[in-house]
């Protein structure tokens, strides 16, 4: 039989009867694939990062996607905690740290089981009823509906959450009005986390009075700083009197050496008193100040308190006349009227504090602000 010999490159002629196989009819991949626009390889290599929830590329470790869901299993293995040698699992959410008890919670509903069901239901009910839980929810949703109207961040909001509980567990304040202790407690948070709020703002929003909320926050600051320090195993001079049912204590000579406490936070800072400077960003903000407006009044605001011009008076007053003087040097005046109405401040001492700042302003107006006619000292109203 000849054999048919072909040089590279050459084709045979295919006779026209030869049976050809059809080729499969041509359709659009639908598909979506996440490719890295860096390394545009292909197939992908494409990380799954469930601890952050992002989607990166395992090659060069660009971030590709966020918030991905995590479809594991939810089953978590605690053998290593078990003395038994048991391997058990359990599911559920992680415990609550501003509740009490182990919050493993069992719902019997009685449904249409008859007497003895509902018997079952009353009996369990008993039970696992914590009383304490229940006010402390009633409390921290009086805390979220206080802390509303105020436009207070989270992390305020939970500060102040963790501040009451520990009033509540260490039974020092029991029997005085929630509303004041939850007063007490958001006046600390918010000068603690450096977003400080007036007696006038906290009386509004929980309608408290401003005399018992400056009395509870006396209290509150005193037992904060005294649980503190007991915290940090110190020692009390003078052998002072503390609760029982708080710590252990060991008496020796004079002195009371603490050896186990309840928990309170760590990062509790007795603060000192509030200064006209911590009140500017807030006030200007509420103006619509510009971002140079609202820096010069805090630069004088801060050079105010070495000057001394408004020694002895209200930060209110003294931030308000800060902001007035700053407004009219850059170019962008508000009238006492405007400021009053954010400072809750009257205009009469709006103006009469600005005096005093206008007799120093050589001493408090940097000549560097007045550079490339960014602010100009003849647009200050005259005293």
């Amino acid at each position: 039989m000849a054999t048919s010999v072909y040089s590279p490159g050459q084709i045979p002629d295919v006779p026209p009867n030869a049976s050809i196989e059809e080729e499969e009819e041509w359709r659009q991949n639908l598909n979506v694939q996440m490719m890295c626009p860096d390394c545009q390889e292909f197939p992908p290599n494409i990380v799954e990062e469930f601890s952050s929830g992002d989607s990166v590329c395992g090659s060069c470790g660009l971030v590709l996607g966020d918030r991905i869901i995590d479809t594991r299993s939810e089953w978590r293995t605690f053998a290593n905690d078990e003395s038994g040698g048991d391997d058990p699992s359990r599911v559920g959410s992680a415990a609550n740290p501003l509740l009490n008890g182990p919050q493993l919670e069992t719902s019997i509903s009685f449904g249409d089981g008859g007497q003895r069901s509902r018997e079952l239901n009353r009996a369990h009910a008993k039970l696992t009823n914590n009383k304490s839980n229940k006010n402390l929810k009633e409390a921290y949703q009086r805390i979220q509906a206080v802390c509303g109207p105020l436009n207070l961040a989270t992390d305020i909001i939970e500060t102040t959450q963790q501040l009451f509980k520990a009033t509540e567990d260490n039974k020092m304040f029991k029997g005085k009005n929630t509303d004041a202790i939850i007063a007490g407690c958001l006046f600390i948070a918010c000068r603690q986390l450096g977003s400080p709020r007036t007696f006038k703002e906290i009386n509004r929003a929980t309608r408290v009075t401003k005399k018992e909320v400056g009395r509870t926050f006396k209290l509150l600051q005193n037992f904060f700083v005294q649980q503190k320090k007991i915290k940090a195993g110190g020692v009390v001079p003078g052998g002072g009197e503390l609760s029982s049912d708080l710590i252990l204590v060991c008496s020796c000579a004079n002195t009371t050496t603490v050896i186990g406490l309840a928990a309170i936070g760590d990062s509790y800072q007795n603060k000192s008193s509030t200064e006209a400077k911590d009140f500017v960003d807030r006030y200007c903000d509420q103006l619509r100040l510009a971002l140079s407006s609202m820096k010069i009044a805090k630069a004088i605001a801060e050079r105010m308190s070495s000057v001394g011009s408004l020694a002895g008076r209200s930060p209110l007053s003294a931030a308000a006349a800060c902001i007035y003087m700053a407004s009219h040097l850059m170019g962008d005046p508000r009238t006492p009227k405007e400021i009053a109405a954010v400072a809750q401040v009257s205009d009469g001492t709006i103006r009469t504090a600005y005096k005093l700042l206008y007799t120093e302003k050589d001493k408090l107006i940097d000549p560097t602000w007045l550079e490339a006619g960014k602010g100009d000292m003849n647009h200050l109203p005259p005293v």
